[in-house]
């Protein structure tokens, strides 16, 4: 994917495990002299951590942001989002993937699926961002994230007639669409992907399982 013609710097984080700091100095053997890679180091936060990028890089045009657990991620499926991203203006980019395309291709993976009027979906680990409206943003993020377990707070965030619609699987991909737009201030836009290795990631032992089968099989190919 680092030969994608769309990117040009790529800023590579270690992972926070419970407040330490991941091995960045095996980051710095890897990819410490690889031209277009600068290591950064993690947030407290994955938004802090995407601050700490974005003011290393300092970029002018929109930066693709991808969580380290996804290693069945493919040029295709990355080329595929960036494409659709480009297809229309906005500040924030999410894929989503179609319940049907995941147990099709990855029919052992435990994903976690909404439904919404238009189908049954799972979400994927990569965002596509207008690093001009990330400062802005930030706070209000962060406090998303930390009330999303809470549907009180939750409720109190988006409106009890969103969450009610949410609740009775009648909310379209659009009206998220419009919510997450109004609540930050920015224009969002939902991707749908026909490929699930941009969601399938590496939380449980068994989706560890399953990513080293998906490998060991490529690489007989």
């Amino acid at each position: 994917c680092r030969n994608n013609n769309n990117i040009l710097h790529i800023a590579i984080q270690p992972i926070h495990f419970f407040n330490r700091s991941g091995p960045i100095e095996e980051m710095y053997g890897l990819y410490g002299n690889v031209e277009n890679i600068i290591i950064v180091p993690a947030g407290r936060t994955p938004i802090e951590s995407c601050l700490n990028a974005l003011e290393v890089l300092k970029p002018s045009n929109n930066v693709l942001v991808a969580t380290s657990d996804i290693p069945l991620l493919t040029p295709n499926s990355l080329a595929h989002f960036i494409k659709q991203c480009s297809r229309q203006q906005a500040d924030v980019y999410y894929p989503v993937v179609p319940k049907e395309a995941n147990e099709r291709l990855y029919p052992g993976a435990k994903r976690t699926y909404i439904k919404f009027r238009e189908g049954t979906f799972t979400g994927g680990n990569l965002f596509m961002i207008n690093p001009q409206v990330v400062k802005s943003c930030a706070g209000k993020a962060e406090s998303f994230v930390e009330k999303r377990k809470s549907p009180l707070a939750l409720a109190r965030l988006v409106g009890w007639s969103f969450l009610l619609k949410f609740l009775l699987r009648s909310l379209t991909l659009k009206e998220a669409e419009a919510k997450v737009s109004n609540i930050f201030g920015i224009k969002g836009a939902v991707i749908i992907s026909p490929y699930p290795e941009v969601g399938i990631d590496v939380d449980k032992p068994g989706d560890l399982l399953l990513v080293r089968e998906k490998l060991a099989k490529k690489a007989q190919l």
